[in-house]
């Protein structure tokens, strides 16, 4: 006992609990992390171990605090939030930090990565570092300098500049080897995957006229990039935004199956402070003007694949 109160207390577990207790949920804590719910599982048991004690009463698939657990959670915020705000002083003090940008993972790989190259031929001179945006989770804009969020409808953040970026407008989509379904029947017939949860096709369905139809069990892939990657390998069909798999309809790797498109009004949008700091304002000017200009040169792949 004695050796264990001695020793240092493993900070990467206490990262990974405070999470837990401040999203009041495992899977929430490991999408923030981005790491798998079994590793923050495992990270909390580790550090129960070195306490030798529990921090949370486990009924069932449930977890909730101890008072002693929530007590350390309350006092690890604290401190870490301090930690932060040190760091960026101390950052701030040294040389410039790079260009930080949070973009959620489908915009990362199947849009911004591609084309980064670009803006670092125009602007060799700005440090870009890209950090994934995870939809759903807040964005501390002190740590950030722009984001590329998805959203129904534009965000009204106080302080920030926002302006769309891509639109939303999903249809499904499928390799072609698969064949060429038309119908919604067909279409389920030919095997429909989920993002997420099944009700993008229930909507898709409806918007089809075929609300007569039931949505039909299939993978489900909790990451769109996952999602693209069954697409492209011929497991099924998926919903997919017509921005984001341009390149993928063009180079014939995946065809569009419908004209009916559903989450019209959806879009991804660019945010970045109205007024960055000083020393930022150009570097971050820079970048969201190439990367609008980016989007308004794309133009739409055609309707149906041939």
């Amino acid at each position: 006992m004695e050796d264990r109160l001695v020793s240092q207390p493993p900070l990467g577990a206490l990262r990974v609990f405070e999470a837990v207790a401040r999203n009041g949920s495992f899977s929430r804590a490991a999408g923030e992390l981005c790491v798998t719910q079994s590793a923050v599982s495992h990270q909390v048991r580790g550090l129960e171990d070195w306490f030798g004690a529990p921090l949370f009463e486990r009924s069932g698939n449930r977890a909730t605090l101890l008072p002693h657990g929530a007590e350390l959670a309350a006092a690890l915020a604290r401190a870490f939030d301090e930690i932060e705000a040190a760091c960026r002083r101390a950052r701030r003090a040294g040389a410039p930090p790079p260009l930080t940008v949070a973009v959620i993972p489908s915009v990362a790989v199947c849009w911004l990565i591609p084309r980064l190259a670009g803006f670092r031929a125009l602007q060799p001179a700005v440090e870009v570092r890209i950090v994934y945006a995870i939809h759903g989770q807040p964005i501390d804009f002190r740590d950030v300098d722009l984001a590329v969020v998805f959203a129904e409808a534009a965000p009204a953040p106080p302080g920030m500049a926002v302006a769309q970026f891509l639109p939303g407008r999903t249809v499904p989509v499928a390799a072609p080897h698969l064949g060429r379904p038309a119908t919604p029947a067909a279409i389920l017939a030919a095997g429909v995957m989920h993002d997420t949860d099944p009700t993008g096709w229930r909507a898709w369905l409806d918007a089809a006229g075929a609300a007569d139809l039931a949505v039909p069990s299939g993978p489900v892939f909790e990451d769109f990039n996952l999602l693209r990657a069954a697409a492209l390998a011929g497991q099924g069909v998926a919903l997919c935004p017509l921005a984001i798999v341009a390149e993928d309809l063009r180079e014939g790797r995946l065809a569009r199956l419908s004209e009916v498109a559903i989450r019209d009004r959806h879009g991804y949008y660019v945010l970045s402070a109205a007024a960055p700091p000083p020393d930022r304002a150009a570097a971050v000017a820079a970048f969201r003007g190439w990367l609008l200009a980016t989007a308004a040169e794309a133009t739409e792949p055609p309707s149906l694949t041939p």
